[in-house]
Formats: C-alpha cells, sequence, structure tokens
C-alpha cells in the first residue's frame, strides 16, 4: 500500500492509514507524542505547555533535553509537532527513536504545534494545543510566530532550525530576519523557492491541492493555508542566509498521492524535486547531501536515526566552529 505524500496532497501518513478501507488503524507508526503538561517527565528540564505569544493566542511547546545549540523542530504544513515524536521504520532500516528523543539524548530541542495542524491521533483532528487561527496565513506571521514562541518561553538560542517540507520555508525566512539568533539549518526534503517553472500553467491547481488536500478538515476554517506564492517572494526579497553550518536530507521514492490524483501535477512536482533540493544544497558552503534511500518525503518518521545523525553532524560543526 502507498503512502499518501504530505506535500504534495498535504495530508498526513496517519489519516492515510486510518480511513483507507481494511487499514484501521496506523500500527506502523511507533512512539507517542512527547508527554502533556500534566504528565510526569524523568527530564526535570522538559516540559511541554501552551505559551502565551501575545494578542490573546497561545502555541503549545515542547522542550527537551540539555546542551547546546537549541534544536528547534519545524513540521510542514498542515503537519503537527507529532511528526517528531513517532516512527514508521521498516527493514532494512533498523528501529531508531524518535527525532525528538533521540536528539534530546544529546542537545535541547523544541518542537510545537501551528495552529491548525493535524494531530497524529486515532482518528486524526485538529490540534487544539495551540489557539485556533482562521485565514490563509503569510510566511512571515508564521516566521514572526516562531520568534514570539521563542522569546516568551525563554529558549536559549543560537538556534539549529530543523525543517521538513515547507518547514524549510519557514525555518529559512527565519534565519534569513533573524541571522544572531541561528546557529545552523537541516532541511529535511524541504520545500523550495524553484519549483513554479516546472508546473507552468498547472501551478495554480498544485497550490490549490496544497491548501485543499482532500481530508476532512478541508473545510474547516481553523485549517491551516498559507498563501505560498507569497512565501515564495518573501524568502526572495530577504537579505542572504548567514552563513552557518548546515545539511540537507533528501527523499528517494518517487511521491505518492491519493487516488485521483492528475498525473499532470505529479510529473512536474518529480521532475522539479532533485533540482529543489540540490538548490538549497548550494544555499551553504560545504553542505552535506545525505540521500535517505527508501524513505518518501517523510523522512524523519522512515529513517529517524538518519534524521537524527544529521542534526548530530551540524551541531558538532557548530560546536566546533567547522
Amino acid at each position: 500500500m502507498r503512502r499518501r505524500n504530505p506535500l504534495l496532497t498535504a495530508s498526513l501518513i496517519a489519516t492515510a492509514l486510518a480511513v483507507l478501507p481494511g487499514c484501521g488503524s496506523p500500527p506502523a507508526l511507533r512512539g507517542a507524542p512527547a508527554a502533556s503538561a500534566t504528565g510526569p517527565s524523568r527530564d526535570p528540564g522538559e516540559f511541554s505547555r501552551a505559551v502565551d505569544v501575545g494578542d490573546g493566542r497561545r502555541l503549545w511547546l515542547s522542550c527537551r533535553g540539555s546542551g547546546a545549540p537549541t534544536v528547534v523542530l519545524e513540521s510542514g504544513l498542515h503537519d503537527s509537532s507529532d511528526t517528531w515524536t513517532l516512527t514508521d521504520t521498516r527493514p532494512p532500516v533498523p528501529k531508531a527513536p524518535a527525532v525528538f528523543p533521540g536528539v534530546a539524548a544529546f542537545a535541547r530541542v523544541c518542537t510545537y504545534d501551528r495552529p491548525g495542524t493535524v494531530r497524529y491521533t486515532n482518528p486524526p483532528a485538529l490540534t487544539t494545543r495551540s489557539t485556533r487561527q482562521g485565514g490563509t496565513r503569510s510566511l512571515g506571521a508564521l516566521a514572526d510566530d516562531l520568534d514570539r514562541l521563542l522569546t516568551a518561553a525563554h529558549v536559549p538560542g543560537p538556534y539549529l532550525l530543523v525543517g521538513h517540507s515547507f518547514g524549510g520555508m519557514i525555518t529559512r525566512l527565519y534565519a534569513q530576519r533573524h541571522p544572531g539568533k541561528t546557529a545552523g539549518l537541516v532541511f529535511v526534503d524541504a520545500f523550495g523557492t524553484d519549483m513554479e517553472p516546472y508546473f507552468g500553467a498547472r501551478w495554480p491547481a498544485y497550490l490549490k491541492l496544497l491548501d485543499n488536500p482532500g481530508t476532512p478538515f478541508d473545510s474547516d476554517p481553523a485549517f491551516e493555508k498559507v498563501d505560498v506564492d507569497g512565501a515564495i517572494g518573501a524568502v526572495r526579497a530577504a537579505k542572504p542566509l548567514p552563513k552557518v553550518p548546515m545539511a540537507v536530507l533528501s527523499k528517494t521514492q518517487p511521491f505518492a498521492a491519493p487516488a485521483g490524483t492528475a498525473k499532470a501535477l505529479l510529473a512536474p512536482l518529480e521532475r522539479s524535486w532533485p533540482a529543489v533540493q540540490q538548490t538549497l544544497v548550494e544555499l551553504g558552503e560545504q553542505t552535506p547531501h545525505l540521500l535517505a534511500t527508501g524513505s518518501d518525503h517523510y523522512v524523519q518518521l522512515h529513517d529517524p536515526d538518519l534524521t537524527i545523525s544529521a542534526i548530530r553532524l551540524v551541531a558538532g560543526r557548530i560546536r566546533f566552529g567547522r
């Protein structure tokens, strides 16, 4: 059974497995979301709570571990922070801890729920841990939310920013706007600014699919929607990225798609992706490009060990000034 791809369809693996006939709940996903604010914690530095970011809004944040630099995990479009606390490894990839607890073994690590993102619960649901936020949001607003959250929660910087999928656009703009707060970057099969030419006249249809992927939440006013064209423009207009250590992780398997997805959208997506990943590599100097053999777009779920290793590599370069 092929998995649905959240970058193309903006839906979740857990959603796909739970709703396809005969699949039931998603048994392949291992692990659990980070401890709740009321649950017990073995780590005195661990917390999970809603943080007041002003304007009557709260964002749910979870942090664990110790040691600099602080690693910040940014999820992809429509994804809650659950993507960093679960795994879906299959042979020959060995079992490994999820990225969030795996990184906590050697660094302080934090992740959070953006408003309107989907929880990997059974059944899936929009997060209630962060204040609902309707309407189409700009990339600038998302980057501002991240900065307000980290500041309000007194999370020590500078940060090693890890962005999956469209989350890579958020961390990229954050780094461009806050170079002094950015220690390093890891792009996990991240979205880029150079895809539109591959789609031509089909680009608007692709953007519509991103915002309306066919989930049960598409018509919910709180479901996360983003101005992708505006996001690309914002990244291009911002200052260059700071010269910090980086790494790029990329999938090797084709994008999967739900039944009925037009092949006319899949073909340009596949053609664009190697170029998108190479452009990310070229953003920095001596940036390692790691291929997650056998993984689809959710590299952090299918190959958490490689994802953790990439973060550890960049963290080491930051610590030793390489």
